[in-house]
């Protein structure tokens, strides 16, 4: 315990925290005369853990039990040490634990059709009622966007929307596809602002029963299909693609694999929108809580990983937006109507799924506030000249796209 003291030591400078052993000793380490977060650790396998693989022992000793917050939430903990420990994890063996995963992320990463099915079906396939504990009325599970610190979360998704419509500079009649579609938002809100026909394609059984219904019960089935398929094995051409939250699932020894059937799919005057996490510190590796608990097979990948496979695959960099704190403000709000469904959640699952997930979504929300994470929206084309000069049609104004459109036509 002596020596897992003593490196908290060097790691906590600013903040305070108290670890109590499982002796019941407290050790008072970073700033004393400032407000501490408390944690006890309950046995000695714990403490053994957190010394030789802190990223992977401290969610598993929190989902467990082993570990407790007596003083705070598991949110400002982990707030105090990744504010502490900035983009990097340490030096010493830690720096190559890390090393040793950057050697085999492809191996760890390689999504074949059959391990992305699989790999899906671990986080979308869960029980249905438990995104509705958390999510938007939309069932929007990305990047919420702010326009104003006052948005609630079912503006600020709607705000999300409405800008990535725009960014498509969507016309009449032309074929969009959504490439891993969730629970089908996006692409019915396209098809009721916009007169184009949409096709979404997810690898979730449960995600395609809901967006098959919402399209019915919203009466858009004419307009508006979603099916159960790899995007791999799409036809196209379509005049438009998007894609939200899926490239991170992609893996980076598929990127060219992605981008290349992004450019098959796409028509010659055709655009693309892709939005995905990113991480502004250059190529990492997946944190192994992450990795194991929650998207097996998942990475986040640098723009200087992304940017070479669209340049090899007969795409043109349009545009690039990066968004910043949006997705921290995001998860604050879903760990918020999570926790106070903790009830409903655990009667769904049971307490240490909750507490594992209590733990995805804080870690998650720190990532970006200290640890380099962000969001990039990426457009692409095959032609130079396939989208205005300019980025004003970007911006949506008050109304829905096809209002705009509408007001102004004779």
């Amino acid at each position: 315990m002596h020596l897992l003291s003593s490196l908290l030591k060097k790691i906590v400078r600013k903040g305070h925290l108290i670890l109590i052993d499982r002796k019941g000793r407290s050790h008072s380490i970073g700033e004393a005369e400032r407000p501490p977060v408390t944690i006890r650790l309950r046995d000695a396998r714990t403490e053994r853990a957190l010394l030789l693989n802190p990223q992977l022992a401290l969610g598993e000793a929190y989902m467990n039990g082993t570990l407790t917050v007596e003083g705070g939430d598991i949110a400002q903990v982990l707030d105090l040490l990744t504010g502490n420990l900035g983009m990097g994890f340490g030096g010493g063996h830690w720096h190559w634990i890390n090393k040793a995963r950057l050697l085999i992320r492809r191996l760890m990463q390689r999504n074949t059709q059959k391990r992305a099915r699989r790999n899906v079906a671990h986080h979308y396939d869960l029980e249905g009622g438990l995104y509705d504990l958390f999510l938007d009325s939309d069932k929007q599970y990305s990047c919420a966007f702010f326009e104003t610190p006052g948005d609630s979360l079912d503006t600020a998704q709607l705000n999300k929307r409405r800008r990535i419509t725009a960014k498509l500079d969507l016309k009449p009649n032309q074929r969009v596809l959504d490439i891993g579609c969730g629970w089908g938002g996006l692409g019915l809100h396209i098809a009721k602002t916009e007169n184009v026909d949409v096709t979404g394609v997810t690898l979730s059984q449960e995600q395609l029963k809901i967006a098959q219904d919402r399209a019915r019960r919203q009466g858009l089935s004419d307009r508006v299909r979603f099916r159960l398929e790899d995007y791999r094995n799409t036809q196209g051409p379509f005049e438009r693609i998007v894609s939200v939250g899926m490239l991170e699932h992609v893996g980076v020894a598929h990127y060219d694999e992605y981008f290349r059937h992004v450019s098959r799919m796409l028509s010659d005057d055709g655009a693309a929108l892709i939005h995905a996490i990113g991480r502004s510190d250059g190529p990492g590796v997946t944190n192994p809580w992450i990795a194991k608990y929650i998207f097996p097979g998942g990475y986040t990948p640098a723009l200087s990983e992304v940017m070479p496979a669209i340049e090899r695959n007969g795409l043109i960099v349009t545009d690039v937006e990066i968004l910043r704190l949006h997705y921290a403000h995001t998860l604050a709000e879903w760990r918020r109507r999570f926790m106070a469904n903790w009830e409903r959640a655990e009667r769904l699952h049971d307490a240490r799924f909750c507490r594992m997930w209590e733990f995805y979504l804080a870690g998650a929300e720190m990532g970006f506030r200290n640890q380099g994470l962000m969001v990039f929206q990426i457009q692409l084309a095959k032609r130079v000249d396939t989208l205005p000069l300019t980025r004003d049609y970007m911006i949506p104004q008050a109304e829905p796209v096809a209002a705009r459109r509408q007001s102004v036509m004779p």
